[in-house]
């Protein structure tokens, strides 16, 4: 049996996608291992799709928890890296592996990890990269880039609109949405809506006043070869700050993302042209309240179009 590091991020798709840099330094930091990722079991076809992973440790937790136990099965790894959190509690769930060392953040609860300080105002890529660069192991956060996906998009050149999100505070308004829709369609785009599980009356919404049905509303959620594909072969993405924008960083596809209340330097898309972040500058908030966050309600649709249609004139010289 080959030696095993297990790396702890029982996440949601973007922070998956997110770590996909630090995943790619602990391939290359333990030559010959067998990379285990404990991660939720809804995420296989994503952790299939990085080329950093060899096997899925299921492993979730409700919201953004700390799993109570891994099924870790065989010896000890001889190393668990801890791309999870800062402490302590996930520290304490890869100890029970009882690897040969570990690796994490400094906690206060969990004195005898020697890691690095935490930063809280920090990116997320640049983070978990910072982490494994003080343990020895050179890590790129540009390093984000997938593999073209095998599936084939269901609307190669579409623009792709994604309403939804996990917490209503990083939902822009439909009706907002809506005229995105019908000002791209009035100068003649293709555009198709994308929604999660449940999400299909919020498609609903944007759908009927911007007079989309049909093969362009895509209900249900996507399995993730699909919604790869799509993105891979969009126009451009169009979301608020939730998975399917990290899934068009993945694939190169250009994006406009709309930040609130959490600014993009923590989790916006890489610097340059190709992806624009929007965000109204102001005091954090909570990325899970329950209503739209105060930042995210300052972006207009003319400010959305202005982002997007110099990607789209592009296409079309």
């Amino acid at each position: 049996m080959r030696p095993r590091v297990l790396v702890l991020r029982a996440l949601g798709l973007g922070d998956l996608l997110a770590g996909v840099p630090a995943l790619r330094a602990v391939r290359r930091g333990f030559p010959g291992h067998e990379v285990v990722l404990a991660a939720p079991r809804s995420l296989a076809d994503v952790v299939a799709a990085v080329d950093a992973v060899d096997t899925l440790l299921p492993a979730s937790a409700p919201g953004r928890a700390v799993p109570v136990r891994l099924a870790w099965p065989g010896p000890p790894p001889e190393a668990a890296v801890d791309l999870h959190g800062r402490g302590p509690s996930s520290h304490l769930l890869l100890e029970r592996t009882r690897p040969g060392r570990l690796l994490a953040f400094a906690h206060p609860g969990t004195p005898h990890v020697e890691g690095p300080a935490w930063t809280a105002d920090e990116h997320e890529r640049e983070r978990w990269c910072r982490l494994l660069e003080w343990y020895g192991v050179p890590a790129d956060p540009g390093d984000l880039r997938l593999p073209p996906p095998r599936d084939r998009s269901p609307a190669p050149g579409a623009v792709v609109v994604h309403p939804g999100a996990d917490a209503a505070a990083r939902r822009w308004p439909p009706e907002r949405y809506a005229q995105v829709v019908r000002e791209l369609r009035r100068r003649g785009h293709r555009v198709v809506l994308t929604g999660g599980p449940g999400e299909d009356r919020l498609l609903a919404r944007v759908a009927g006043p911007a007079g989309l049905g049909g093969r362009d509303v895509l209900a249900g959620g996507l399995p993730y070869g699909r919604l790869a594909a799509l993105c891979a072969g969009a126009a451009a993405v169009v979301s608020g700050d939730t998975g399917i924008a990290h899934v068009a960083v993945a694939y190169g596809a250009p994006s406009v993302t709309l930040f609130g209340p959490v600014p993009p330097r923590l989790w916006g898309p890489p610097p340059g042209t190709r992806h624009v972040a929007l965000w109204h500058p102001g005091p954090p908030g909570d990325p899970h309240g329950g209503e739209p966050d105060p930042r995210l309600l300052r972006i207009g649709p003319d400010e959305v179009l202005a982002a997007l249609l110099p990607h789209l004139e592009v296409l079309r010289t």
